[in-house]
């Protein structure tokens, strides 16, 4: 196996108990793992087949030659300040909305590798069919990131820093922002009495509707129909919590202006 094929990486967050595997699973094996905290490295490693706990980010003497920064996005700069990287290594950070340059001149070859899904420690994810975005000033790193990430999806693209921000800011709305609301929709339906459970043929459908048709032609709901009737009793049913209120006030009025401006 040649020598740049070799990884590393610099956190053992959710990003990294995910990918690393994956990576591990392919001529991209993984060598090492670093973290402010060598007890969750070392859970990390014993995930992988040959990796061992590094201690330092002295990776001077390192087999490796792709070094991957999985942490969070304001851990990154400073973290940068302390690395030491072999001559020929290729650094990439896997953030959706950092740009490329913050990896500044820590190496000639720097890059991107963002893989474009939501990752928790306890759920397992295919790799196969998530997309991943690749970004890099050099062509060499590039070509090397392109192939790495071939080897585990086949859903990869190049894209650029601004175009990677846009995405993560709607990745944010469609994602976490919608998960956001079915806790609401939780605890409404719990402070009622009421089974979360019976709403999920409900979100599965919409979700699935979504999907298939597109979200425009999707939307239903008393915003959508101009109902406004609707909309003041369910207004006046959340006046005991003037934040959900707002927040209800703020959709739908979005809602209606999408729809019947």
């Amino acid at each position: 196996m040649g020598r740049t094929n070799y990884v590393s990486f610099i956190g053992s967050g959710n990003v990294a108990w995910h990918l690393a595997p994956a990576l591990d699973n392919t001529d991209f094996a993984v060598r090492e793992v670093y973290s402010r905290n060598p007890a969750h490295a070392a859970a990390l490693v014993d995930k992988l087949y040959e990796a061992e706990v590094r201690h330092s980010l002295d990776f001077s003497s390192s087999s490796s030659r792709i070094f991957i920064i999985a942490v969070s996005d304001d851990a990154i700069e400073s973290l940068l300040q302390e690395i030491i990287l072999p001559n020929d290594a290729i650094l990439v950070h896997t953030s959706g909305s950092q740009p490329l340059s913050i990896l500044g001149y820590a190496t000639p070859n720097t890059g991107v590798f963002y893989p474009l899904q939501t990752f928790s420690k306890a759920k397992k994810v295919d790799f196969r069919d998530i997309p991943i975005f690749i970004e890099s000033d050099s062509r060499e790193a590039e070509r090397v990131l392109l192939h790495m990430a071939k080897a585990i999806s086949k859903n990869v693209h190049t894209i650029a820093s601004r175009q990677r921000k846009a995405m993560h800011v709607a990745a944010v709305f469609a994602a976490n922002f919608t998960n956001h609301m079915l806790l609401i929709a939780e605890d409404i339906m719990r402070e009622n009495k009421l089974d979360f459970v019976w709403l999920k043929p409900l979100i599965a459908e919409m979700i699935n509707k979504s999907l298939s048709i597109g979200p425009q032609k999707a939307q239903t709901g008393p915003a959508r129909r101009g109902d406004f009737e609707i909309l003041d009793r369910h207004m006046e049913f959340l006046q005991h919590d003037e934040t959900i209120a707002a927040i209800y006030r703020s959709i739908s009025q979005h809602i209606v202006d999408t729809y019947h401006s």
